[in-house]
């Protein structure tokens, strides 16, 4: 029995790749922990737009991140020991990144240069920082999954508040992963990758989190859900890594669109962008390309682009 109608399919296309003087494969840490080794030339995460139009994305294995400018030119913004996952442009224009090794840092797009926003909890470490959302108050949501999983549901989702206090959301996460809110931050949503779930959990000014709900239950396969993105019709965007491409489902669970290109297998991440705030922009990470699809629905407005009072 099929329980939805057959959702609208959009063919991405290729807007950009990573240049072949960035791309040398080699063996890395990382890799060897979650590539089975393999020696790859990059794996391309967390894009946002900045207020120039410039897309930035990480490189989790080499600890890179690049700056892409509206013309597709490529600036290799910096290189530093770390494993540089999510990341999102605050409304001051600073550039947050979960990353894996340090945490919650801050980087200089001017300088190149790295600071350490927050690395532990009551001096316990994160487990590694996936990905981040910022709000329109200011405070920061982090997904901390390092190596959870069904077989060790221990992952975490923080909130860092503006006035640098840690809320300890979530303890039982089953690999969190993308992180998203509504515009009224009362509700989070969290990809769970290796149970292949979305969770939809209320949230409230102090750190009280109740009735966490299972919003979808995606199909399983080699991996689950990774970023999210929301539309201003409430629609929730779904990267796939277990089948391949993004999903979108409206603000009832129901899956509507499903963005495709050429049997791609790790769309990873996404954001809004363009005009009107109308295309969708996806880090495909086994072939280093930002792929570029028209939405159906405006995005969310990214923390970058609201007002601070």
């Amino acid at each position: 029995m099929r329980w939805f109608p057959e959702p609208t399919v959009i063919e991405a296309e290729v807007w950009s790749a990573l240049p072949d003087h960035f791309r040398d494969p080699v063996p890395t840490e990382w890799a060897r922990a979650n590539r089975y080794g393999e020696a790859i030339h990059s794996f391309l995460e967390g894009p946002s737009f900045d207020l120039d139009g410039r897309l930035y994305v990480t490189d989790i294995p080499n600890g890179r991140v690049f700056r892409i400018t509206p013309d597709k030119t490529w600036t290799l913004v910096a290189t530093f020991e770390g494993w540089p996952n999510g990341l999102k442009i605050d409304s001051d224009g600073s550039i947050l990144i979960a990353d894996r090794k340090l945490g919650l840092i801050v980087l200089d797009p001017e300088t190149g240069m790295v600071e350490g926003r927050c690395s532990s909890m009551l001096t316990e470490g994160f487990k590694g920082l996936n990905d981040l959302h910022i709000g329109a108050s200011g405070d920061v949501y982090m997904t901390d999954q390092g190596q959870s999983g069904l077989q060790d549901p221990t992952g975490r989702v923080y909130r860092y508040t503006r006035d640098g206090r840690l809320d300890r959301l979530i303890d039982t996460g089953i690999s969190p992963n993308g992180i998203v809110l509504t515009p009224e931050e009362d509700v989070m949503y969290v990809a769970m990758t290796r149970s292949s779930q979305i969770w939809r959990v209320p949230v409230t000014s102090d750190s009280v989190t109740t009735k966490a709900n299972l919003f979808c239950q995606l199909p399983g396969g080699l991996s689950g859900p990774d970023g999210l993105a929301l539309d201003v019709e409430g629609g929730l965007y779904v990267c796939h890594l277990g089948h391949g491409g993004v999903w979108r489902l409206d603000q009832y669970g129901v899956p509507t669109h499903r963005i495709t290109w050429q049997g791609a297998r790790l769309m990873t991440n996404l954001c809004f962008g363009g005009e009107d705030n109308r295309e969708l922009f996806i880090t495909e990470s086994e072939t280093g390309t930002v792929l570029r699809a028209e939405a159906p629905f405006p995005g969310q407005p990214m923390a970058s682009h609201i007002s601070q009072p």
